[in-house]
């Protein structure tokens, strides 16, 4: 059989930064899904209710690219109060021509961190004004910091806010992002006016009730709504959705695990209502923001598309940098 190469995670944090490249790797990713005949089934979850977690299994083949992933991503949102991370999980890699496996990339979410942040910095690239200068971020987990540092990569921002539940961990990311991005990050009390401040609104928590209020954002925001990955979770008030220039990730997804599914339950949206997908307006197949006063809003649930690039990636680079162990079965 042939060599499968073994990445840990230390080896992808030094191979796959969050930079430029990843970004644009997952744009190439989302115009795939716009402009190729791309194979993406739809997600598996296993709810385990009983610890607060999931588990979703993610894939995609994209002809043209000479593998695809399989992602098993585990959320189990009360392990911080065990000191563990709330994410971990792997990906394989494995040969599009023979099914082989190519590569286990043992990353404990990182992947998935960095595409998921690469993924917003997308969707602000293409929906929000290209003057904004104010990010506000609700959430102040790892992904919260990433978002914010993917925007500062796409769009001139002079500062920005943190709102979570527990303002300790804001204040805590607040003067942490302020030393890594360059710019001043303050942590908000309140929602209403963190999300007032806002030129762009990124919401990355689990929450099942909306924490975004749709009186709270003004005319010219984008927002990117990153939680809401499972039918139960709920982050954005759904008359917000109804009435802003709305983009899923994937239509199928959000139309039962987004926060699109909201919307359609509460009866504001039709269940078959016709919407763009990220991939169509990055491949200027249909429009994204009209004009410097409307309120886009990018629904983003996560796609295997995005795992098969961001693997991908890891792999090319490590093979180039002779990075990884060697393992013949």
């Amino acid at each position: 059989m042939p060599d499968m190469l073994i990445l840990t995670e230390p080896d992808l944090r030094t191979l796959v930064p969050l930079d430029i490249d990843a970004i644009d790797t997952v744009e190439r990713a989302f115009r795939a899904l716009a402009e190729e005949a791309v194979v993406m089934p739809p997600i598996l979850r296993l709810d385990v209710a009983e610890h607060n977690g999931e588990v979703d299994v993610k894939t995609a083949y994209v002809p043209g690219i000479d593998g695809f992933a399989i992602k098993i991503s585990p959320g189990f949102f009360d392990n911080p109060k065990l000191g563990l991370p709330s994410v971990n999980g792997m990906m394989v890699l494995l040969s599009a021509r023979t099914g082989l496996v190519q590569a286990l990339l043992l990353d404990n979410g990182y992947l998935t961190d960095i595409r998921t942040a690469a993924a917003g910095a997308v969707a602000a690239r293409h929906l929000a004004r290209a003057d904004a200068s104010h990010a506000t971020i609700f959430g102040a987990g790892m992904q919260a910091r990433l978002q914010l540092r993917a925007l500062a990569m796409v769009r001139p921002l002079q500062g920005a806010t943190i709102w979570a539940r527990d303002a300790a961990r804001a204040e805590a990311a607040a003067a942490e992002m302020t030393e890594a991005i360059g710019l001043p990050v303050e942590a908000a009390r309140d929602p209403q006016e963190a999300a007032r401040r806002a030129d762009i609104i990124v919401t990355t928590t689990p929450s099942r009730v909306p924490i975004l209020q749709r009186g709270w954002v003004r005319p010219g925001t984008h927002v990117t709504a990153m939680g809401s990955d499972a039918e139960h979770k709920n982050e954005v008030d759904p008359t917000l959705v109804a009435a802003a220039r709305y983009v899923a990730d994937r239509l199928a997804q959000t139309r039962i695990l987004g926060e699109l599914h909201h919307a359609i339950a509460a009866g504001l949206v039709a269940a078959d209502a016709p919407f763009p997908e990220l991939g169509a307006v990055v491949a200027g197949q249909a429009p994204g923001r009209a004009d410097a006063h409307s309120i886009t809003f990018a629904d983003l649930t996560g796609t295997g598309v995005q795992d098969t690039a961001i693997a991908t990636l890891a792999h090319a680079r490590a093979k180039s940098a002779g990075v990884g162990t060697r393992f013949t079965s």
